[in-house]
């Protein structure tokens, strides 16, 4: 038996790649992150399916209910939410399965950024605007930081930031990256991207901070903040019509 890593994608039970949704369909066992999940998604398991709520359980537990469940001949689904590359927690996991000697593997989903990128029809990469996308968080309640990765540093390449686990100090983050981008910067904030509650915001870099706080969120959302957002910008030389093609 196998321990399948399964990106559960933003939250959506329409939003699962259709491998991970066959092996939720195939599973005996299946631990999720109730947390961030629409319930919706676990209708893809069996009804007679072991469904195990993480969101109370340290690591260690986690990874004994699936030893167990490998012991006892089960197919096992670990979901995670959006993508397990990140924030996910699996090379931790994988590690202690490897100890154990319980093979695993992984299935991509569609990470949360993505999904709020797409609710407000954003390309993040726009041409002679931005071409990178950093992906981070800040630490609050959490694993420090490596000194090397400052929010102020990545702000100054004037990269598109998709700023994960800091809706609770939107309010710091736009001061440190306000001084690279301005003011008047887009910023767009999704709250349970593709969920029935979901909540999008459309502010600045100036005035985000208020919208989040009178709304009220205080976990499960994405910062994004770039010049890329405001749609204007040069056009992709790949298409050009001047751009030579072979025959």
């Amino acid at each position: 038996m196998t321990v399948h890593v399964v990106g559960a994608g933003p939250g959506a039970a329409d939003l699962l790649t259709l491998r991970a949704a066959a092996l939720l369909a195939a599973a005996d066992v299946v631990l999720y992150p109730g947390t961030y999940l629409d319930a919706e998604v676990l209708s893809h398991c069996r009804p007679d399916a072991r469904l195990v709520d993480t969101q109370g359980l340290d690591l260690d537990t986690m990874v004994a209910t699936m030893v167990a469940a490998h012991g006892e001949g089960l197919d096992v689904v670990r979901l995670t939410s959006g993508d397990p590359s990140v924030y996910s927690a699996v090379a931790e996991q994988t590690r202690r399965l490897d100890l154990a000697g319980v093979p695993w593997d992984v299935t991509p989903g569609v990470a949360s950024y993505a999904a709020a990128a797409a609710i407000v029809g954003r390309e993040l990469t726009v041409p002679l605007v931005a071409q990178s996308v950093v992906l981070t968080r800040v630490q609050a309640r959490s694993t420090a930081m490596p000194e090397t990765e400052s929010l102020a540093a990545f702000a100054a390449t004037r990269a598109t930031l998709a700023v994960h686990l800091a809706i609770t100090r939107i309010r710091e983050v736009m001061a440190e990256v306000g001084p690279h981008y301005g003011a008047d910067c887009p910023v767009v904030v999704v709250y349970r991207a593709s969920q029935p509650d979901q909540v999008v915001l459309h502010g600045t870099v100036a005035d985000i901070a208020d919208q989040v706080e009178a709304a009220g969120l205080r976990q499960a959302a994405v910062i994004l903040v770039g010049r890329a957002l405001a749609r204007d910008g040069g056009e992709s030389f790949l298409y050009s019509a001047d751009r030579t093609r072979p025959v």
